[in-house]
């Protein structure tokens, strides 16, 4: 669980993130904000995949071995969707902050979502009690050293996260119909991050029962005075060989 590996390709680092039960890789990267770095990051991160050979995108390739022609497009609410020629390929998100884009792709076939939230987007006029539950603000201050502005930006980075995952962003979806379950035991890493549960109530969870039963998961990382969550949806469950 956790950062598994770094690679340094196209000038931006490769990062891979694996979730509980084997579930992942995810790979993310990021990029100083122009209007060619989401290409970049989307031919970066889709060789990092091709290069580890992975049997469910093998027939993203063509008859001659060569890569297919990359593109994404906008699907419904807005979902990003990449597509290798003519066959849809794995998850992908983006998100923007501090200056940079940041984009992930899922390696297992489930879905994904990333955001980077900055302790700049609360100031103290924010309405907390309208986004965050009580329980979960009090756990995520825990861990920001007591700092609210940091807290919320823990906490909106993953809320943010799990609504690009289900694909709906915040047009179907509440926030305090997110709940962000305390950080699992033995999640935190070298790199400070931590893995959460998260669940869904009221409306969200009747749209999204398959999502209800503790299938979503996120990981989240500071950086600096950001946090990156990025989280993953199995929907259907992992058949072992």
């Amino acid at each position: 669980m956790g950062v598994a590996v770094t690679k340094d390709c196209q000038g931006s680092t490769v990062h891979a993130v694996r979730f509980l039960h084997g579930r992942g890789p995810v790979f993310y990267a990021s990029l100083p904000r122009d209007c060619e770095a989401k290409h970049r990051l989307v031919s970066t991160l889709w060789n990092h995949l091709m290069a580890l050979e992975s049997p469910l995108w093998k027939h993203c390739r063509s008859s001659n071995g060569a890569a297919l022609p990359i593109q994404v497009r906008c699907g419904l609410l807005g979902r990003p969707q990449l597509l290798l020629g003519e066959y849809p390929g794995p998850a992908i998100s983006f998100s923007e902050g501090g200056g940079k884009i940041w984009a992930a792709l899922c390696g297992d076939g489930a879905d994904i979502g990333i955001d980077v939230a900055g302790t700049d987007e609360f100031p103290g006029e924010y309405p907390f009690h309208r986004v965050f539950q009580p329980r979960e603000l009090e756990h995520a201050l825990r861990l920001a050293g007591g700092e609210l502005a940091a807290a919320s930006a823990l906490l909106w980075s993953i809320k943010e996260a799990v609504v690009k995952a289900l694909g709906c962003a915040f047009h179907l979806v509440e926030p305090r119909q997110i709940t962000v379950y305390p950080a699992a035991a033995g999640s935190t890493g070298g790199d400070g991050g931590y893995t959460f549960p998260v669940g869904l109530s009221g409306k969200a969870r009747e749209r999204f029962p398959l999502a209800a039963s503790h299938s979503l998961w996120v990981r989240s990382l500071p950086q600096g005075k950001q946090w990156l969550s990025i989280a993953h949806w199995q929907r259907q469950p992992i058949v072992h060989e």
